[in-house]
């Protein structure tokens, strides 16, 4: 079993070292594809290939939180599923609906406001997220929010199986929805399945990579670095081969959430890091992970204020993407330091 690990810090108390770090190197690799950089510019045959694997060599970040998220659940559901679950949806829930609400009154585009009114911009918003009403009600007042509501779907399945003493479902479960999340998604251009709700949200890729997380903590498995970091790197390779296959047949190789390399990449990501516990141990780490939440919620709404910003100053190209980036990481992180301070801090962030 691997060592927990405490340093002078009392926030490392119960924290492997390593999985903080890799929740916080998540985020900043989450917030960096948000802001949608090199797609305008460094065109190899007249398509933004930098933008393109910038943006695809992200991927492993989603996958990573949700195996950290069952990593972490399991003990309480497996004592108590159904009340544990209830436990660990509602706070999630809460912030979820707070941090839609808040995306569906704020403009995105002030110009349009400056223009035409506050409720014209934001008309178009709302009439934009009602011509699929299933799956906004899926993914949130935002794109970004999506992962909340799939992580509460994915926590429900488990805590339903482990509760109808049907645990050793839990894989397969995840793999079928997988699979079927995979073939309905970016496999489309090929398959022609049409899903109820875009496949990135809801329980179809979510279900497989907690699984597999709260699979590792049961079954108390290890890997050596070495055979972590194959397996990642294979995922890796997998992953882009299906994505250049798939560009071939007309899917934007930078819309590719999940492939079936990507759950591959994931868990080599986890497995690399729970062999190296001692990786990031540090009070800077500790200060950033316990935060990721308040920065995950408020990061996208940073972002698309820092885009009216950019255009305001007709910034391009790498300074339009380095601005946008530098600036939403810098006033995101304020943002949640200073909302901590206040008596919101309770109802934006807990």
């Amino acid at each position: 079993m691997v060592k927990i690990m405490h340093s002078n810090s009392t926030q490392a108390k119960a924290k492997i070292a390593s999985i903080e770090l890799g929740r916080n190197v998540a985020m900043l690799v989450i917030l960096a594809m948000h802001c949608q950089m090199f797609l305008g510019y460094w065109h190899t045959n007249e398509e933004p290939w930098f933008g393109y694997i910038f943006n695809q060599i992200t991927r492993f970040a989603v996958p990573l939180f949700f195996i950290i998220s069952g990593y972490f659940v399991y003990p309480k559901l497996v004592n108590s599923p159904i009340d544990a679950m209830k436990a660990y949806s509602k706070p999630l829930f809460k912030v979820w609906v707070v941090w839609s609400v808040l995306s569906l009154l704020m403009p995105f585009n002030l110009g349009v406001v400056a223009e035409h009114g506050y409720l014209a911009e934001r008309q178009g918003y709302w009439n934009y997220l009602m011509q699929a009403p299933l799956n906004t009600l899926f993914e949130g007042g935002l794109v970004h929010l999506w992962f909340i509501p799939a992580l509460i779907c994915a926590v429900a399945i488990l805590a339903f199986l482990i509760n109808s003493k049907q645990s050793s479902l839990i894989i397969p479960v995840g793999i079928v929805l997988y699979g079927y999340g995979v073939l309905a998604g970016s496999y489309q251009v090929i398959t022609e399945i049409e899903p109820p709700i875009f496949t990135r949200n809801g329980p179809f890729f979510a279900t497989l990579m907690v699984g597999i997380g709260f699979a590792i903590r049961q079954r108390e498995l290890r890997w050596t670095s070495t055979k972590a970091l194959f397996i990642a790197l294979a995922g890796l390779a997998i992953h882009f081969a299906e994505a250049a296959v798939l560009h071939s047949y007309g899917q934007p190789f930078n819309s590719n959430d999940f492939l079936f390399g990507t759950a591959l990449w994931g868990l080599g990501c986890f497995m690399w890091l729970l062999a190296k516990p001692n990786l990031g141990d540090s009070d800077v780490t500790y200060s950033i992970s316990k935060r990721i939440l308040p920065i995950y919620v408020s990061h996208l709404l940073v972002i698309i204020l820092m885009n009216n910003v950019v255009a305001i100053a007709a910034l391009t190209n790498l300074t339009k993407d380095m601005t946008v980036f530098i600036g939403s990481l810098v006033l995101t992180y304020l943002l949640v330091l200073g909302i901590e301070k206040t008596p919101l801090n309770k109802l934006l962030f807990r």
